[in-house]
């Protein structure tokens, strides 16, 4: 019986310690860059850096709940060290309290986290590492105090997790061309106190740590999707896109990121994700539309999970405009359900998709052929879909012929066209949630015809920059030219000098031809450059 008891009491001990093994100055997980207390510190080599912090309060006796996120910018410009976004949302009410400020640091330690600043106004505010009654750190927890106005934290962490090192070495290359330093401490148990216009309750909760260090710059750098997730199951998942200058997410590391805390033991970082943008939110006065629920699926360990933010008004406007919230989760992860709190930090917004009509286009319609679309900007409103409708009287009326379309082409067979002279086509792309959409419409009447065979068409048009042909010229397209309405060349492209588009952005707004020299019929086609 001894012997089984001290069996299981090095087990436990064993188990306990393991699981503490991370809790103590100096820290630096196995293949890591980062290196604990000293890479909590300021980075003096680094030109930007920004501590992050964000999560979830339950305040006492009122029982309400509350959002939170502080973060400090170091970002020297002018007299000012850099700036502080202090964010708290009544959950209930959604109410949200914003608070972006220009900062002084007056102290800021590169061996430890030691936080200390004058807020413009006069406020004093710190993040530092909390100290025992010998003055020695005390690993991984905490004091935080930060307020405005009308709103302030008084808090104490202690982390719960040993941290998540993104990238196993904690170094990433981000977007086109920059790098950063990054590690995150996904779960903190927080207590302290939450004033609100004057009242003061004490509160608890959960929360979770961001540190970035490096060139990847927020304000003038790639936009991007950033999201924590603290799930049921104890997983905890940082993800994010990045968007390139095109608007478009390129499938490899530099620009989609998962790293997951799985267990104590497990972490690891993967883009083999996908992210689908399920809803749309556009802010008050119209100039920023921010995605606002999403789906993340992934193949490793079958995650999916469906997301969406809490409140749909805290958006923060300075020093630059981006989305930052509460988010609600539920899901699966390896087919067992989880739910799960996170949040959402957005600093791309959308643009409704715009369509271009490929055909018909050049005054003919042909029956037979299918109708085909493109859209111009095709990451924007993702998934997109189509309605597709005609109108035979000038385009004073539009009747439908399908809804929801998920492809770019649509063969019309239902169509009795038998008695109409011309007729006109819409377009209509929009998002699943239908707030992103606009519309396109044939330039001009198109021609009825039956004749099976196919025609170069040219898209979009009207045209501002690149006109695109379909179908694409191979090497030995034929001599072609733009003419204007007078007829005289404005341009001449020789043998196989074309292959899909070319640029008509240095044509003055009118009308032209392009014309092609086909062996067996010359083929002029309208356009508008718009």
């Amino acid at each position: 019986m001894s012997k089984l008891y001290f069996l299981i009491l090095f087990i436990f001990t064993s188990i306990f310690s393991f699981a503490q093994s991370w809790k103590v100055y100096p820290y630096k997980p196995a293949g890591s860059l980062i290196s604990f207390p000293t890479d909590e510190g300021r980075h003096t080599s680094q030109p930007v850096e920004w501590w992050y912090t964000a999560g979830h309060l339950t305040a006492s006796p009122s029982g309400k709940t509350y959002s939170y996120m502080l973060t400090y910018f170091y970002y020297p410009a002018s007299s000012y060290g850099g700036f502080r976004i202090l964010d708290i949302t009544d959950d209930a009410t959604g109410k949200f309290y914003q608070d972006s400020k220009l900062l002084r640091y007056t102290s800021m330690a590169t061996d430890h986290l030691d936080i200390q600043a004058t807020i413009t106004g006069g406020d004093n505010e710190y993040w530092i590492t909390k100290t025992d009654v010998n003055n020695k750190l005390i690993p991984f927890e905490y004091n935080i105090q930060a307020a405005s106005s009308d709103a302030g934290l008084q808090l104490d962490y202690k982390s719960l997790k040993r941290p998540l090192i993104l990238a196993d070495s904690g170094y990433l290359k981000e977007g086109f061309s920059n790098y950063t330093y990054y590690y995150s401490q996904t779960r903190n148990d927080v207590s302290g106190k939450l004033t609100l216009n004057g009242i003061t309750e004490n509160v608890t909760g959960t929360s979770w740590i961001d540190r970035q260090y490096g060139d990847f710059d927020r304000l003038i750098g790639e936009k991007y999707e950033w999201f924590f997730l603290q799930l049921s199951n104890g997983m905890d998942i940082n993800v994010a896109n990045v968007f390139s200058a095109d608007n478009k997410i390129p499938d490899n590391s530099r620009y989609r990121i998962l790293s997951s805390y799985v267990n104590d033991s497990t972490q690891y970082t993967t883009s083999d994700f996908k992210i689908e943008r399920l809803g749309f939110n556009w802010m008050p006065d119209s100039q920023m539309c921010y995605s606002n629920k999403w789906r993340l699926t992934s193949d490793l360990n079958k995650i999916d999970l469906t997301f969406s933010t809490k409140n749909n008004n805290t958006e923060v406007q300075f020093p630059f405009r981006f989305f930052e919230g509460a988010t609600d989760i539920s899901g699966t992860v390896n087919g067992v359900t989880v739910t799960g709190f996170g949040f959402a930090e957005l600093l791309h917004s959308y643009h409704p998709p715009i369509p271009a009509i490929k055909y018909p286009q050049s005054d003919e319609y042909n029956v037979k052929l299918p109708i085909t679309w493109q859209v111009m900007n095709p990451d924007d409103g993702m998934p997109v879909t189509y309605d597709l409708s005609y109108s035979l009287d000038n385009k004073a009326s539009f009747k439908s012929i399908d809804e929801s379309i998920s492809d770019t082409f649509y063969l019309w067979t239902g169509a009795n066209l038998a008695n109409s002279s011309q007729i006109w086509f819409k377009i209509t792309a929009h998002s699943i949630d239908g707030k992103l959409q606009s519309s396109v419409i044939s330039a001009t009447g198109l021609n009825i015809f039956t004749d099976g065979s196919q025609k170069l068409v040219l898209f979009p048009n009207p045209v501002s920059d690149y006109l695109y042909f379909e179908p694409a010229f191979q090497t030995d397209n034929p001599p072609c030219r733009i003419l204007d309405v007078s007829g005289h060349i404005v341009r001449i492209f020789t043998r196989n000098s074309l292959t899909d588009k070319i640029d008509v952005s240095f044509l003055a707004k009118g009308i032209y031809f392009f014309e092609v020299d086909n062996v067996k019929k010359k083929a002029s086609l309208k356009f508008i450059r718009k």
